[in-house]
């Protein structure tokens, strides 16, 4: 049977779907809503922002890209979150490039009305300082993960945290790009996902990843999982992990 896509809207974002009505009001007439497909820059190093992205079911990297051409993610944003604005305030330039690690629909809206929204409507401004917070808690503590845990607990922590917005068990995910979210080899990543596959927690097919032990792989990940799920869960309920 051939399955058809749900048509997406606007709150299928949490952060829109957690506003008031009457907020949410205050920013439907300027909300557009697009396709981003796999691999596509929405926004390259040094490039003006004009607009702010609520992912639905798609899912953003933020990366920095080395003088050597290696690149490291720096952050993700999917249906719990928003981008190009947080780092947009003053300078108004892509701190790195963001591109489309999988595929799907967002809400967006001219970067001008959204700041015209947050003076407008204090609840609006709130949310996104919650976000904020939230956005600045994890981007630390995935700093410090990144010193000191190793390979494999990291990349449980990644598949988790994409599932959480993928909200599914299969995940459109490649070696090539695990290894350059972490930051290391493609080799190192496939001897990794081997051995989190033998441990039965997940089953590797061609470019995607399923999770077939969802407890067992957050016992397996390293305790930053649980701390930046807590904080979302803490700033934002029902946020950051999908019913």
């Amino acid at each position: 049977m051939v399955q058809v896509r749900r048509t997406p809207q606007h709150q299928d974002n949490r952060l829109l779907a957690a506003l008031a009505p009457e907020d949410f009001a205050f920013l439907e007439p300027h909300l557009t809503m697009l396709d981003l497909p796999r691999g596509q820059i929405v926004y390259e190093a040094g490039e003006t922002i004009v607009h702010t992205y609520f992912p639905h079911d798609a899912m953003v990297s933020l990366v920095t890209i080395m003088h050597d051409g290696r690149s490291v993610e720096m952050a993700t944003f999917g249906c719990e979150g928003l981008f190009g604005l947080v780092s947009a305030f003053v300078t108004r330039q892509s701190f790195g490039r963001y591109m489309v690690q999988m595929r799907g629909s967002a809400s967006r809206i001219e970067l001008s009305k959204m700041h015209e929204a947050m003076a407008a409507r204090p609840e609006i401004q709130r949310l996104v300082l919650r976000f904020t917070e939230a956005l600045f808690a994890q981007t630390l503590q995935t700093v410090a993960c990144n010193a000191v845990h190793s390979v494999e607990v990291r990349c449980c922590r990644w598949i988790l945290m994409s599932q959480d917005r993928a909200g599914q068990s299969d995940l459109p995910l490649t070696h090539e790009f695990l290894a350059e979210m972490l930051g290391v080899q493609r080799s190192t990543v496939s001897d990794v996902a081997r051995t989190i596959q033998d441990k039965g927690l997940i089953r590797q097919g061609r470019g995607v990843i399923t999770v077939t032990d969802r407890p067992g792989l957050e016992a397996a990940a390293c305790e930053c999982y649980g701390i930046i799920r807590q904080k979302f869960q803490q700033l934002l309920p029902r946020t950051y992990e999908r019913d």
